[in-house]
């Protein structure tokens, strides 16, 4: 027969160690993301051709 408490034990401390992992990978993208400059954002208008005409 199983012994179904080192099953559970095993599995439960495998997936906190993969929670972990996960929880550690987010932590450093979120520090990277944090930490890069902003981008340079330019407005294109590209009604520049209809400028004669009024809007809809």
């Amino acid at each position: 027969m199983p012994d179904y408490k080192t099953l559970y034990i095993t599995m439960v401390r495998k997936m906190e160690k993969a929670i972990n992992i996960l929880i550690e990978a987010q932590r450093k993208c979120e520090e990277l993301y944090i930490s890069t400059q902003d981008p340079q954002i330019k407005i294109i208008n590209d009604n520049a051709d209809n400028l004669d005409e009024p809007p809809n």
